[in-house]
């Protein structure tokens, strides 16, 4: 389970340090119960964002049936995905 609260702090977290492995490893030590995984937007191709921003989506991992999928379930979410954003142009 994760907290509505704790997505918020993790979505205002990474738009004020950005979107990078440093921020995602401060992330794992604030909250070493949830599981991150850092992506690109394009390998993400179900499921719908529970949180966005202009350099991210934030999508919630289920894993309680041994097989990890995306949920928008807090009560069953075990981690985050954030998918990172790129333009067209990069």
């Amino acid at each position: 389970m994760i907290q509505a609260e704790t997505v918020e702090s993790i979505k205002t977290l990474l738009c004020e340090k950005g979107v990078d492995e440093a921020s995602v490893s401060q992330l794992r030590e604030i909250w070493p119960k949830i599981h991150f995984t850092y992506c690109s937007e394009d390998d993400i191709h179900s499921g719908k964002p529970v949180q966005e921003a202009e350099q991210f989506s934030l999508y919630l991992v289920d894993s309680t049936e041994h097989c990890l999928c995306l949920t928008n379930d807090l009560n069953t979410a075990t981690g985050l995905v954030i998918a990172e954003h790129y333009d067209e142009e990069d």
